[in-house]
């Protein structure tokens, strides 16, 4: 959990890797506290802290179980954007948690975010692998031609996405799940290109491959896999993204230095065995 800015609000920090975690420790570390609103953004499937979470907003009465999800759990039939009745995997944590909640008869939203980048985000890891090799002035393979469609989607309109529930919280238990992500999509090599842009480069060496060859360390699925914020847009009013890729990558870059990411030593042994 990190330390807010914002006045009048208790942290508390809790280790939510805890496989033993159950409700009542939860209400203990919470003391008497009880929350019409719960906003889980940690739990991957529905047991030890994830369980506990549901069980106490069970005990609490909670007019709203908000889940962050994945759209990960999606299995993409070529329908493209992926709209929130395209199948999902049974067997994943994200999807059992939701049964659960839902066997449990709280009033549950689900989103299903992917690819998310921000200052508070904690996964660097899409952005930096372009910036990794651009600087470095190493090959970029991407697989098949690059114009497979992304959707990078800022933290700070993730976060307005799921404050959206409040706008209607009865339409956003009818319809339980949406997507979370930007209208603003962009193609494998368009992320290069920006990139190249914000870094002061002129060349880019994208070296396309055959994805049969393998997935390399490449951040990305080989085909499309985009979803829409239409539903969340056309339900819970949300007024759409204020971010878009090209405007974040300045403050983007500046975080990779001060990361000291210039610095590391890095090889890209595994890019060299799709691009032999």
């Amino acid at each position: 959990m990190y330390e807010s800015d914002i006045p009048n609000v208790n942290i508390i920090k809790a280790d939510l890797s805890d496989v033993s975690m159950t409700a009542n420790d939860m209400q203990t570390l919470l003391g008497e506290s009880e929350f019409d609103y719960v906003w889980d953004n940690a739990s991957k499937g529905a047991s030890g802290a994830g369980k506990a979470v549901v069980d106490c907003a069970k005990q609490w009465k909670s007019k709203l179980l908000t889940y962050v999800s994945s759209a990960g759990v999606y299995q993409p039939n070529d329908v493209f954007p992926m709209p929130e009745t395209t199948p999902v995997k049974e067997t994943a944590g994200q999807v059992q948690y939701e049964q659960y909640a839902k066997e449990c008869g709280l009033p549950l939203v689900s989103f299903r975010p992917q690819y998310i980048y921000g200052p508070n985000s904690n996964k660097w890891d899409y952005i930096d692998w372009y910036f990794d090799r651009l600087v470095r002035n190493a090959p970029l393979p991407i697989p098949e031609d690059g114009t497979q469609k992304v959707s990078l989607t800022n933290s700070e309109d993730v976060a307005s996405l799921l404050a959206s529930v409040l706008n209607d919280e009865k339409a956003a238990v009818e319809q339980t799940y949406f997507n979370c992500g930007t209208s603003n999509l962009v193609t494998y090599d368009e992320v290069a290109a920006l990139c190249a842009e914000v870094a002061g480069l002129t060349d880019v060496n994208i070296q396309h491959y055959d994805g049969a060859l393998g997935k390399a360390k490449f951040p990305f699925r080989l085909s499309n896999f985009y979803v829409s914020p239409d539903m969340v847009i056309k339900k819970l009013k949300w007024e759409g993204p204020k971010h878009d890729l090209k405007g974040d990558l300045s403050w983007y870059y500046e975080s990779y230095k001060a990361r000291g990411c210039l610095e590391k030593d890095m090889e890209f042994a595994e890019d060299k065995e799709v691009l032999a």
